[in-house]
């Protein structure tokens, strides 16, 4: 499934970070309480109990919730939540360690290892930019950020998401029309760090970066165009936003 800022789960649970930001925190409970009580699907259940998991006090209980959100990413089968096992299953072998459970512990250990930093998506993959490229061209790395243009970025970056591309081409540098590339890695890649697991866990923008070019294949005309609010929004966040970029 394709993550859904507009999903009422979702939408639960951005709420609740606001509210922890601001030191709110039992009413940030509350609502993941309610993200959970409301979810339907998998893949929201998932999500929900993930942030469940950060408000238990003793191991057995925030080892149940893991197990959950183990349990329910397990179904989604899908790339969204792919690489959030990783941290699923360390997070897991630390509570059994906690617990007096060191085999438990390893297993879980063990797995986290064997899964870190092998994405399993195959695509199509998409590049959003306003830069005027042909059908064969190599999109490389070194190109200035699109959100802070001091900095030159030792990746190229692009999405398994049309309408996420869509974004990056609404916020890209430059006075051109905005274009969405379909592009092929020509090297490995790896998850984009600056969106695995921060506000949400996994990768479910399925952003990713690679140091070898990205060869463009085509050119996709039909994805969610940005209204010029939503654009200045964006920036807005953007501008305000004072983590820094991993690069």
């Amino acid at each position: 499934m394709e993550f859904n800022p507009g999903n009422h789960v979702v939408k639960r649970c951005l709420q609740a970070m606001e509210k922890e930001e601001n030191g709110q925190f039992e009413e940030a409970y509350s609502l993941f309480l309610q993200a959970w009580y409301n979810a339907t699907e998998d893949f929201e259940k998932f999500t929900a109990a993930h942030y469940l998991v950060r408000y238990q006090e003793n191991i057995s209980d925030k080892l149940k919730w893991l197990e959950t959100a183990l349990q329910y990413a397990l179904k989604v089968n899908s790339s969204t939540v792919q690489s959030a096992f990783p941290s699923l299953y360390q997070s897991i072998a630390k509570c059994y360690e906690e617990s007096g459970e060191p085999v438990k512990a390893k297993k879980y250990a063990e797995l986290a290892a064997s899964i870190k930093d092998k994405p399993a998506d195959k695509g199509p993959f998409y590049h959003g930019t306003k830069a005027d490229l042909q059908v064969g061209d190599l999109l490389t790395a070194g190109g200035s950020s699109n959100y802070k243009p001091e900095l030159k970025m030792n990746h190229i970056y692009f999405t398994a998401l049309l309408n996420g591309a869509g974004l990056a081409a609404a916020l890209a540098n430059g006075n051109g029309s905005e274009r969405v590339y379909i592009v092929e890695p020509t090297g490995s890649f790896e998850n984009d760090p600056n969106v695995t697991d921060k506000k949400f866990p996994g990768n479910p923008t399925r952003s990713y970066r690679s140091v070898s070019p990205l060869k463009i294949v085509g050119e996709a005309e039909d994805w969610l165009k940005q209204t010029p609010e939503e654009i200045q929004s964006w920036k807005e966040k953007l501008a305000k936003n004072k983590g820094e970029i991993i690069n």
